[in-house]
């Protein structure tokens, strides 16, 4: 009979929202400031800190990069007391590093967590990914389809025309032929400069973000935690790794990958109950950034339960020297 305790998702919940807040604190001081380096190594020192005093026997799989990149969190690092259940984490601590170097919106410190096994360990290459909010049968866009076409068939299942589309991209000089189709259909495109993890929850949450659909290519790592995200909130997410020589591939290969042209659908990427949680670094659509007054600071978190489907805001107020 395995002694090794259960994943129970409920109890460690409110220990990873704290493992997010005290990434985005402690990057707080640097916000604005220009030092990109500083901030995300200040947000990667607290949450590893934090991490290390949850009862879990925690393995990072989705991290800073591989070990020879990453002196901390990186992937297959491991974390907690290892007194507790073995647990898969994905995280980035700071998502948005030139976001908050240069206090611009939806900075955010990003974790997940499921049971062992449960996540996908995906390489750091290129993804393709596309994704849509709750309430649409599967299959209603597809990653076969052109960017014209995801518009045309979301538009439809809405029940509204394209010109009623607002689609999330990524600017950067690979999409501008799909920027270029996607307005052809009469759609808007907001463009974010970094950050898709937050660009693809804005899906998910529609009529307060105003963003309908996410669609191009990001890092794939993102990609799972993005997922880890929707399996929370509802929403559809499909991602096709992209490679652009022998080495990435081989990274792929050592990560255990053996399809290089599976298309991964949300469920694919995070197979098993997940907890995520986010705290907002720089004020955003999602998110308040943290608030720094005299004596105090302020974060708000999302922590989402698959399991439940509850989402819950936390205001955190501490006192500060």
């Amino acid at each position: 009979m395995s002694t090794i305790p259960d994943f129970n998702d409920r109890s460690l919940s409110l220990g990873l929202a704290r493992v997010s807040e005290a990434a985005a604190i402690a990057c707080a001081p640097l916000i604005g400031r220009g030092d990109e380096k500083a901030a995300d190594q200040a947000a990667v020192d607290a949450m590893r800190t934090q991490l290390n005093k949850l009862d879990i026997a925690g393995v990072v799989v989705i991290g800073e990069g591989e070990r020879d990149e990453a002196p901390m969190l990186f992937i297959g690092e491991e974390v907690g007391t290892g007194n507790g259940p073995g647990v898969d984490i994905a995280l980035d601590p700071l998502e948005g590093t030139t976001l908050t170097a240069k206090d611009m919106p939806n900075a955010l410190a990003v974790i997940a967590m499921g049971p062992r096994g449960s996540m996908l360990h995906a390489p750091d290459v290129y993804m393709d990914k596309l994704a849509i909010g709750p309430g649409f049968a599967p299959g209603v866009v597809t990653l076969d389809m052109s960017p014209a076409e995801r518009v045309k068939a979301l538009a439809e299942a809405k029940g509204c025309t394209s010109r009623d589309i607002t689609v999330c991209v990524l600017e950067r000089p690979r999409h501008e032929d799909m920027i270029a189709e996607i307005r052809a259909t009469g759609a808007a495109i907001r463009l974010i400069t970094d950050g898709d993890v937050a660009g693809v929850m804005h899906c998910a949450d529609a009529a307060r973000t105003g963003i309908d659909m996410y669609m191009g290519s990001g890092g794939a790592p993102e990609g799972v935690l993005a997922a880890a995200a929707l399996k929370c909130m509802g929403g559809q997410i499909f991602g096709r790794l992209m490679f652009r020589n022998d080495d990435e591939r081989r990274r792929a290969s050592k990560a255990g990958i053996t399809d290089f042209d599976r298309v991964y659908t949300r469920d694919d990427m995070v197979t098993g109950d997940v907890i995520f949680a986010a705290t907002g670094v720089t004020d955003g659509s999602l998110l308040p950034g943290i608030k720094r007054e005299p004596g105090f600071v302020t974060a708000e978190t999302v922590l989402m339960r698959s399991k439940t489907g509850s989402v819950r805001h936390m205001r955190y107020r501490n006192p500060v020297a």
